[in-house]
Formats: C-alpha cells, sequence, structure tokens
C-alpha cells in the first residue's frame, strides 16, 4: 500500500541526509551523554534573542486585549512595518525603498516559494550556483520549476559566471544565488556580481523578457574579517531580495522574513500584486502577527556576532590541526571542507564513529565535502578535536 504520493517518497530519500544524523544525534547522546557528542549537523541558531525581543513580548502581552490585536492584516503585512523595513534596508541595499517595495514574509523560504509561484511557468529553470541550499529543489519543484545547478569555481566556491553564461536558455527565469553561502560561507564580491548582472541584462534582452536575478540573504548580518557583501539591487533592474530574522535575531521557529523588489524593476507593481496572492493561496496568508510587530521593536539589533566569529576561529584551528582542506567561511556559519579520500557519504559515517555528526556534501550537489555548523559553544569544537584527527587516520590519510 502506498500511503504516500510517489513525489513525497522521493523527496523523503532526497532529504533523508539531515534527517538521520538528527535521529543519530538523538541515539549518540543518549548513550553517551550530551556533552560527549560533536553535532555539527543543524544550522540551528543557539543564541538567545536580543534584549529588545524579550522586552517586545512583554510589551505585546500587555497590548493583546486591544481588538485584533493579534487579528488578520493586510496579506503583504502591516504597512507600518513594510515601511520601516524599507527604511531599515536602505542603507545596506543601497537603494531607496518604499513600503509598496516590501512584502513581509514567513521567513525567507516563504518568499522564496511566492517568488517561484508567481514567477514561474511549469519547465522553466532556475539557476543556482553548487553547492546550494538543499530546500531550493523542492521549492522549485512546488511550482513545476526545475532546479538547474551550475558547479561555482572549485578552488573557492565563488560564482563561475561563465559557466552560468553557458547555462542560460530560453526556458531560464530565475537565477537564483545565496550570499553569504549555505554550505561554503563564501560572500560573492562585487566585481562577480556586476560581470552576473552584465550577463542576465544581455541573455534577457536576445529573449525579450526579463531574468530575475534573487538573491537570498538569511546571513547578510554575518561576514567576518571585515567583508563586505554587495548588494544586487543597485547592480540589476529585475531584482530581488529574500531575507528574514531567523538568524539575525535567533527567531528561527518565528517565521519571519521579507521580500525586496527593486524600484527601477520593470512592471514591479504587477509583480508585487502577484506575490501578494501567492502569499494568500499557499497558505500563508499574512507574516506572524508576533513576528510583525516585535519588528518595530527591535529592527536595529541582532545577536552577538562576536560569539561566531570565535567559533569560526575555533573551528578553522580544529580542522588546521587535524589537516583538513577548506575554504574558510567568509559568512554565515558553515564550513565546507574536502573530505579524506573524496566520498563523503563514507566519511560522515567514520565521524560518527568519533560521535561527530556532519552532512555530507552530496545533498548540497557537491559530492567530496562535508558540511560542519558552528552553530555550538566553543567547548564543543574544541573537545572534537581529536576525533576529527582520528577520522582522517583512519581514511588513510
Amino acid at each position: 500500500m502506498n500511503t504516500l504520493s510517489r513525489q513525497m517518497s522521493e523527496y523523503l530519500e532526497k532529504s533523508s541526509w539531515i534527517r538521520r544524523m538528527f535521529e543519530a544525534g538523538t541515539e549518540l547522546k543518549k548513550i553517551h551523554g550530551p556533552d560527549k557528542v560533536y553535532d555539527f549537523s543543524l544550522g540551528n541558531p543557539d543564541l538567545p534573542p536580543p534584549g529588545s525581543v524579550r522586552q517586545g513580548l512583554h510589551q505585546l502581552a500587555d497590548e493583546t486585549d486591544a481588538p485584533y490585536a493579534l487579528g488578520y492584516m493586510p496579506n503583504a503585512g502591516y504597512a507600518h512595518i513594510r515601511q520601516a523595513v524599507a527604511q531599515w534596508s536602505a542603507s545596506s541595499q543601497e537603494k531607496e525603498l518604499k513600503a509598496d517595495d516590501v512584502l513581509l514574509t514567513c521567513g525567507a523560504a516563504g518568499g522564496l516559494n511566492c517568488v517561484f509561484k508567481a514567477l514561474l511557468e511549469p519547465g522553466e529553470e532556475i539557476i543556482c550556483p553548487a553547492p546550494y541550499f538543499v530546500e531550493y529543489f523542492f521549492y522549485a519543484q512546488n511550482h513545476g520549476g526545475i532546479l538547474r545547478p551550475v558547479m561555482a569555481k572549485k578552488d573557492d566556491f565563488h560564482l563561475d559566471v561563465a559557466a552560468i553564461a553557458e547555462a542560460l536558455n530560453e526556458k531560464t527565469r530565475i537565477v537564483l544565488i545565496n550570499s553569504p553561502n549555505n554550505p561554503t560561507g563564501q560572500v560573492y564580491d562585487r566585481g562577480e556580481l556586476e560581470e552576473l548582472a552584465r550577463v542576465l541584462e544581455k541573455a534577457g534582452t536576445k529573449q525579450n523578457r526579463p531574468i530575475y536575478l534573487v538573491s537570498d540573504e538569511p546571513y547578510r548580518f554575518l561576514t567576518y574579517a571585515g567583508t563586505m557583501l554587495s548588494p544586487i539591487l543597485p547592480l540589476y533592474g529585475p531584482s530581488i531580495v529574500a531575507n528574514s530574522f531567523s538568524k539575525s535575531l535567533s527567531l528561527a521557529g518565528e517565521r519571519i522574513g521579507y521580500l525586496l523588489l527593486n524600484p527601477a524593476m520593470p512592471e514591479k507593481n504587477t509583480l508585487m500584486d502577484g506575490l501578494v496572492l501567492a502569499n494568500r493561496i499557499l497558505g500563508f496568508v499574512n507574516a506572524p502577527a508576533i513576528g510583525q510587530r516585535l519588528l518595530e521593536r527591535t529592527l536595529e539589533s541582532r545577536v552577538d556576532v562576536s560569539i561566531f566569529e570565535a567559533r569560526r576561529q575555533s573551528m578553522c584551528d580544529v580542522l588546521d590541526s587535524a589537516g583538513y582542506s577548506y575554504t574558510p567561511p567568509r559568512g554565515g556559519f558553515y564550513v565546507f571542507p574536502a573530505v579524506p579520500g573524496g566520498d563523503d557519504v563514507a566519511f560522515v559515517q567514520t565521524l560518527q564513529e568519533e560521535r561527530i555528526l556532519a552532512v555530507p556534501g552530496s545533498g548540497f550537489g557537491c559530492p567530496g565535502h562535508i558540511r560542519l555548523s558552528f552553530c555550538v559553544p566553543e567547548e564543543v569544537i574544541r573537545n572534537s578535536g581529536p576525533g576529527f584527527a582520528r577520522a582522517r587516520e583512519t581514511a588513510g590519510l
């Protein structure tokens, strides 16, 4: 008897690695104790939200006796909060923005699904650099789209713009980038984004319709060593930014995010109307009322980035000492080392014998690597060092 649809059964198999690591971690922690298991599998922010979030929740609790305090609002979100997000975003995006350029969404993921619903015809393609966030595959198929990964430069995971240009075709509707990147931690420089914009402009002119550039930026706030994150809105007209407060405010479970539409985009208002409708008919309806109202009080806040910076350094120290090859992450909270011997799935099993949990790069479209998330205390990172060294020795290197 087939309980699930064929598609969902296939999805379960494709997305099984992170689930397997979670289940394995649970069992290992029962056997050895939580302090003896080194779990780098999940990108779940462990820092508490800033104090402004706590204060905002207390204030909101005192306001809930008002009529419709947590009731429906326009599907695009409260107008005054859209305006606040627009003003707050204008500096980092190097673009003057207004409320009608902003859609408040159920996280960046909800925003991306709205974009794909509004733009894609069945069979049209989304090009993205690989390695890529594993859920992109599912988001594309949700709306009849096809994800077409293009491998990033293998030496440092920067964009291979020439390869993207080669992949563009009459079915290309969207190019999706993620910077800082999950899983590599790479940040795309302004020069390569300008080059990408020129390629897309030329291809769109040839096809007589725009190819949309969508930038997924939930780690925008988290960069290291003076790295600057270049915005796409000043570089390319048909551009959209997706972002959330899941990481910057440690509100991953609240599911509050937003889309920014480039005001210079052709037919921007028509696209916004489509996105607002998509937000409703996909079942999101609107972004959570509590999350939206928290933003009024917390937009200028963020978690302590220095904690992640120290963890990044500890993670690099552990990998250096154990002899791993990797590109130091310039943003986010992941590192993506190459695995000894090249078989990422087998090496994840070897690490598990050392009570270290990682996710194989195959799940991100890049075999031969593993993803490590340093959303864990520094002590956990440092104590994992001997296990990483033993795993490499077991691999015969």
